[in-house]
């Protein structure tokens, strides 16, 4: 029996443990995981990198590597020092902005240009000026890590989003103002009414457009809504690729509302996916039994799309709105296994 070829779509916190979830089901099902990643970040190391050396903000691509990275003890280090942030500069005895090393003391910035960058990202950024393809440097960064699995960006260009956002300013609470730039979005205290891409529509990556045609599964979520999943939509050739698959699809919903969905429901949700590619037709969408709540307008939401809503306890036991990468590949397996 071949190998079931899954596709996940995101960026972040999201789609690492989407992945994490799929690794644990890997075995048990023989999986062949890819992960789509959105490139549109531009805040914080990614958004530093962009802009002093352009090409791809490489953060969320690192953090799907990371999710994706092999058992094996070397790969294991690799990924903790892929993870590893430094710090801002203190030597002992040196004062503010002083370093002390080989050559003698010497003046350097505060934080000396690495304080919040992490080594995964700067690994990402160096390989892809070196081999001059993302793609081509992903796989290396990817064997690096043992990487049980693939990870490709949805364009091989960063991207820009904008949103149209309603109450951005408290003192005009019915004045729509555009938003600009991912990390501005994702923090927004309005009420986003639409999205678009800076450009409007991105050559997307051919690779990923070939592991979409490939696939038996695609799965959406969890993760940002507005700057993590539904930007995947708004490119036109993956939009096309993601219809025009004859895979199934799954859409896994969010634990608890994040300041740029502050106001929508999960039945909202999964409205939006309708809203911004109305040919989605969804197969399953999976929701935490008691992030879910009522199931009715839930239910009738996933119906809309062709879709069966499925409960499971997926969320971590501490209360926080953090998936399980253990309990999510739980539920996974079931849905996942009964359609080979």
């Amino acid at each position: 029996m071949t190998a079931t070829r899954v596709v996940a779509f995101g960026g972040g916190h999201g789609l690492s443990a989407s992945l994490r979830a799929l690794r644990r089901c890997a075995p048990e099902l023989d999986l062949d995981i890819t992960a789509v990643v959105t490139v549109g970040d531009d805040g914080g190391s990614s958004g530093r990198l962009r802009a002093e050396r352009g090409g791809l903000p490489p953060g969320d691509l690192r953090q799907a590597l990371v999710a994706l990275a092999g058992d094996h003890p070397s790969t294991r280090r690799s990924a903790g020092l892929f993870q590893h942030r430094f710090a801002e500069v203190s030597a002992a005895g040196a004062g503010p902005g002083t370093r002390t090393g080989a050559a003698g003391r010497h003046t350097v910035p505060q934080g000396d240009g690495l304080a919040g960058h992490a080594v995964g990202n700067l690994v990402l950024c160096g390989l892809m000026e070196l081999l001059g393809d993302p793609v081509a440097a992903l796989e290396h960064a990817g064997a690096m890590l043992g990487a049980v699995g693939r990870v490709l960006p949805m364009s091989c260009e960063p991207v820009g989003i904008e949103a149209r956002v309603r109450g951005v300013d408290p003192a005009r609470p019915d004045d729509v103002d555009t938003v600009t730039g991912q990390h501005q979005v994702a923090v927004t205290t309005g009420r986003v009414e639409s999205l678009r891409l800076n450009p409007e529509a991105p050559e997307a990556c051919p690779q990923a457009l070939d592991a979409i045609g490939a696939a038996d599964w695609l799965i959406f979520g969890p993760g940002s809504w507005y700057t993590s999943v539904l930007p995947h939509l708004l490119v036109p050739e993956l939009a096309a690729a993601i219809v025009g698959s004859p895979a199934r699809r799954l859409v896994t919903l969010n634990l608890a509302a994040e300041k740029e969905t502050f106001g929508l429901s999960l039945a909202d949700h999964l409205a939006e996916l309708r809203w911004y590619l109305p040919e989605l037709k969804v197969d399953y969408v999976l929701g935490d039994s008691k992030a879910v709540g009522d199931p009715e307008p839930v239910g009738r939401a996933a119906e809309s799309l062709g879709a069966r809503l499925v409960l499971a306890p997926v969320a971590v036991t501490d209360g926080t709105p953090r998936h399980d990468p253990a309990a999510l590949g739980a539920a996974l397996v079931p849905v996942l296994g009964a359609a080979r």
